[in-house]
């Protein structure tokens, strides 16, 4: 089984937002064959606190403009690890040091990643 359509798109829409706001290092992993409860993981890295606010609060206005909003939120008191969940797909947005840290990439490469492309960058 592979993530669906709608989670694929709505994680394509998270990864372009937190792109508009320079997060880099930007990974969709399609968790599907391996989680019941989401398809698609986005791991996206701030540089700073103010970074990784920026970067969630661009993911939720697009994601809402997108008619899904989070059913649940996370680490944004702290803002080193924030995580959204949007059910089809849950986002982590992390600190450099966090992502290395906590190795989501690791944890989870058996898993396929999905494609993504910068829109805001030259051809």
């Amino acid at each position: 089984m592979s993530a669906t359509d709608r989670a694929v798109e709505l994680a394509q829409i998270a990864a372009q937002a937190a792109a508009d706001k320079l997060g880099s290092d930007i990974l969709i992993i399609d968790v599907s064959d391996r989680l019941a409860i989401t398809d698609c993981f986005v791991i996206v890295t701030g540089s700073n606190d103010r970074q990784v606010g920026a970067i969630v609060d661009s993911i939720e206005e697009r994601l809402r403009d997108a008619g899904v909003k989070p059913v649940r939120r996370e680490g944004q008191r702290d803002g080193r690890w924030v995580l959204l969940d949007f059910l089809d797909i849950v986002v982590h947005v992390q600190h450099a040091e966090e992502r290395v840290f906590y190795a989501l990439d690791r944890l989870w490469s058996d898993c396929p990643t999905i494609p993504f492309v910068d829109a805001g960058l030259p051809a």
